[in-house]
């Protein structure tokens, strides 16, 4: 199991508008990669600070994502929105339920 996994520093005043253009992403996924899932929070102490993950059963599943067409165009209409974004890939090591 991995997880794909960013940290977006959204331009003041874009928060709104970041959120829409990653839903707008996050439907393109569930609607072309069925199973997907992914989870956005919000930094309460820095407002403009976003953090998205989730997981994905190998990393090739998650490299088939990022190469998909339509991928780079939705992430070029977020990236329109941010100071900085910082994308990985994480293998899971350890869960506690």
């Amino acid at each position: 199991m991995v997880y794909t996994h960013g940290t977006w520093i959204v331009k003041p005043g874009q928060e709104d508008e970041f959120e829409r253009r990653w839903h707008e992403l996050a439907g393109w996924t569930i609607s072309n990669f069925p199973g997907a899932r992914g989870t956005l929070l919000r930094d309460l102490e820095q407002p403009g600070r976003f953090v998205s993950f989730g997981p994905w059963p190998t990393a090739g599943h998650a490299d088939r994502w990022r190469a998909a067409p339509g991928f780079a165009d939705r992430v070029a209409r977020i990236r329109e929105t941010l100071e900085s974004f910082e994308p990985r890939t994480l293998q899971l090591v350890a869960e506690i339920s």
